[in-house]
């Protein structure tokens, strides 16, 4: 049977959320059925309710960054019980068979992952997200929360950390190497965190010191104003990594000029925007211009566990469900520190 619950959606592009009400499908055998407690509002969910990455699909109810309490298992559910705090990221299906899926790397899947939401589930129906009382996964895209890390603080873990914990990890930002991250928001305060607990040395690139004081706080080593062209020419050559977060389109040749020889700037923010490149810029210096989209279910898990290890929870601003639209122009607006997140008791 399935079940009705609360959320918001946005009912057409660029509409204002409104209240209404979902169904949730029947608890299959191998699901879990999860009492939402908290879902962060990540900046792609502005992207797609306003259709900024293209067509999307509507009524929408956005939401991947999803913390919450197991209150029912299906018959063949093995890795979770009633009581447990588990969390749901971006994705919620795969075709679990090609050679990325068995690798690990669900989210490159290649016959397209199930977004979880403004997508269509096997069963041809919409995916709908996190921004609902309730959700149905299936246990093997749900992940465990683990006690070390409070579940509001968790929530944008699952969209935010895994999406800069997975990039670092896979080009070793460790001891020894310098790592810069450009954009101090809800992507970059995070990549700042994992960087520095991953025991790289870590500088912020920001428009402006603004954020300064917070940078440092939070684990940045050195923090610079690239709005002041002096940054660039005190900086040349100076990074193994840059990870950049922003979603604004970036001189792509200017960020590359502060590589080493073979350095790596990899992007994890998605401008909606076409941006423009000389292949000088990675000629020289044998320097690598990459992207990295999310992580697998296994690295969730792992990145997860790796912040409760380190005491490492996202810096939030806890909001109502009818504040969501203006917690979206604040987004837009630069207006967070660093994260909202909606606390769903509130829908």
């Amino acid at each position: 049977m399935t079940t009705t619950v609360a959320a918001y959606a946005a009912p057409a592009a660029k509409a204002p959320l409104e209240r209404t009400t979902i169904e949730r499908r029947e608890v299959g055998e191998f699901d879990v059925l999860i009492d939402i407690k908290y879902a962060g509002i990540c900046h792609s969910d502005i992207h797609q309710a306003r259709e900024g990455w293209g067509e999307a699909i509507f009524p929408m109810v956005p939401g991947h960054e999803i913390a919450g309490v197991v209150e029912a298992v299906g018959s063949g559910v093995t890795k979770f019980a009633v009581g447990d705090k588990v969390g749901v990221g971006c994705m919620v299906d795969s075709c679990r068979e090609c050679e990325n899926c068995r690798a690990g790397l669900e989210q490159y899947c290649l016959k397209g992952n199930v977004g979880t939401y403004n997508a269509i589930g096997k069963d041809g129906e919409p995916t709908y997200g996190g921004y609902a009382e309730k959700i149905v996964v299936d246990e093997a895209f749900t992940v465990r929360i683990p006690d070390g890390i409070a579940l509001d603080e968790a929530a944008p873990l699952l969209c935010a950390g895994i999406t800069t914990y997975s990039p670092l990890k896979h080009w070793n930002a460790g001891p020894g190497k310098k790592v810069a991250v450009v954009g101090l928001g809800g992507l970059g305060h995070m990549g700042v965190k994992l960087a520095h607990a991953l025991g790289a040395e870590v500088t912020v690139l920001s428009q402006s010191l603004r954020k300064r004081e917070d940078g440092l706080k939070l684990g940045a080593d050195h923090y610079y104003a690239t709005s002041d062209e002096a940054t660039f020419k005190e900086l040349a050559g100076t990074f193994d990594l840059i990870l950049s977060t922003v979603s604004a389109p970036l001189n792509l040749d200017a960020y590359l000029s502060l590589l080493k020889t073979d350095g790596a700037f990899v992007n994890v923010g998605a401008p909606e925007e076409p941006v423009a490149l000389n292949l000088f810029s990675v000629i020289g210096g044998r320097k690598t211009l990459a992207g990295s989209g999310i992580g697998g279910i296994q690295e969730t898990q792992e990145m997860l566990d790796f912040c409760a290890e380190h005491g490492l929870g996202a810096e939030i601003e806890l909001i109502r469900a009818d504040q969501i639209n203006e917690a979206y122009e604040r987004v837009l607006a630069s207006d967070v520190r660093y994260r909202f997140v909606i606390d769903t008791a509130t829908i």
